[in-house]
């Protein structure tokens, strides 16, 4: 197994190597299984033949079972393959983007570690525990029972209990008929209940496995004592490159959009429904993915609340301390007589300790920015604007933005 601890050097900074040793993606038993048949490598390339061999095992045979019993297009059932949107975004969407999102997350996060050695943010003394989080994390991506376990809650829960019973349509549909006995399988349904919607499904859990791994690894980074610098221009002491890293995950939100605007789309065109109903379920999604992309960089905010107060009182005894003597010097006449005011270095420094005091008194306590915020929000509704078509028409619409621009 790799590792990202190096030989002891007189510098305690240069103990990692390349920093592309540290990657939520690269490990796990499908990887090297990728690997071995050439559709990975160390630098996840060949993403075209990956999106090609998965994307075409979960749906061509789901388009060739259909159309051999007569249900790709028209048939006897009210919700025809290749007219059901929540499973042509599911398959023709959703999993490309699940699976591009890997390159995209390992590119983006890749140099996370060596941002908190270059910018010392460790002490020397907790290179070692630093380190040791690191590896844990490498133990976790790299587990086996992991993916085993992820494999039977897909089966298990996702399945057989949760799309069964809260996702599958109440209609009949090309992969089954609802009966009095529960969701009755057509020869085209087996092969989506048992191949292609757990193939969907453990990319999708997977993603969470691997989120919670990024949690883990920032609350442990966390409980080491940081050297942060109050007066760090980017107010959260020195962390604020932790703030770009919640766009690496901005595929899994809009492919999160995408699942929810396919399912939505189904029940509106098939059910009866209309958008405002599910007006409480979008704001719950949108919620949960801001708090599980945003939320891990709150466990920072106890060093960054203290180094707030400590800054404060020191800052302020400081500033204190400087104004009363510039203010004896330049107010009271207590400077020489020969010394200029005009061109003083005193009135330069002033202005730098009014900076210096605003930053401290500005430190947020959490590397998280309001257009991130906003941003993150845009891009997981993004895929649910179309769905307003169907409350108004285009020409109405196009009305409306014109009326609020004009």
């Amino acid at each position: 197994m790799s590792t990202v601890v190096g030989i002891v050097s007189k510098n305690p900074f240069a103990r990692i190597d390349a920093p592309q040793d540290f990657s939520l993606v690269l490990g796990g038993p499908l990887y090297q299984l990728f690997r071995r048949w050439h559709l990975s490598d160390d630098v996840l390339d060949h993403v075209r033949r990956r999106l090609g061999v998965i994307t075409l095992l979960a749906w061509l045979p789901l388009i060739i079972l259909s159309a051999l019993a007569g249900t790709a297009v028209r048939g006897s059932v009210a919700v025809p393959f290749l007219y059901d949107i929540e499973a042509q975004v599911r398959f023709l969407v959703v999993l490309p983007i699940l699976i591009a999102a890997e390159l995209v997350v390992h590119q983006r996060m890749r140099f996370v570690v060596r941002q908190f050695l270059e910018r010392h943010l460790i002490p020397e003394n907790a290179l070692p525990r630093f380190h040791a989080v690191i590896e844990s994390a490498f133990r976790l991506r790299n587990s086996v029972i992991a993916e085993v376990l992820l494999i039977a809650f897909v089966y298990i829960v996702g399945v057989l209990l949760f799309w069964r019973h809260y996702v599958a349509l109440s209609a009949a549909t090309w992969y089954g008929t609802p009966s009095a006995d529960g969701l009755q399988f057509s020869s085209t349904g087996f092969w989506f209940a048992y191949v292609s919607l757990p193939i969907y499904q453990f990319l999708l859990v997977r993603w969470y496995f691997r989120i919670f791994i990024w949690i883990r690894f920032l609350w442990q980074v966390s409980r080491i004592e940081l050297s942060l610098i109050p007066t760090h221009p980017d107010r959260v002491g020195g962390l604020g490159f932790l703030g770009n890293t919640v766009y690496a995950f901005v595929p899994l939100l809009i492919a999160h959009g995408a699942i929810l605007a396919g399912l939505i789309a189904n029940r509106i065109f098939y059910l009866g429904a209309s958008l405002p109903q599910f007006l409480i379920e979008i704001a719950v999604v949108v919620g949960f993915l801001l708090c599980i992309v945003l939320g891990p960089l709150l466990v920072f905010a106890p060093q960054l609340a203290q180094l707030k107060r400590t800054a404060n009182h020191e800052y302020g005894a400081l500033a204190e301390r400087y104004v009363r003597e510039f203010d004896a010097k330049w107010v009271r006449g207590g400077a020489p007589v020969d010394e200029q005011f005009l061109g003083s270095a005193d009135i330069q420094s002033l202005a730098d300790l009014s900076n210096s005091f605003e930053v401290v008194s500005s430190i947020r306590l959490a590397p998280i920015s309001k257009e991130a915020v906003l941003q993150l929000l845009v891009v997981t509704l993004l895929p649910l604007v179309p769905l307003v078509l169907t409350m108004m028409s285009l020409e109405e619409v196009l009305e409306k933005l014109l009326g609020i621009l004009f």
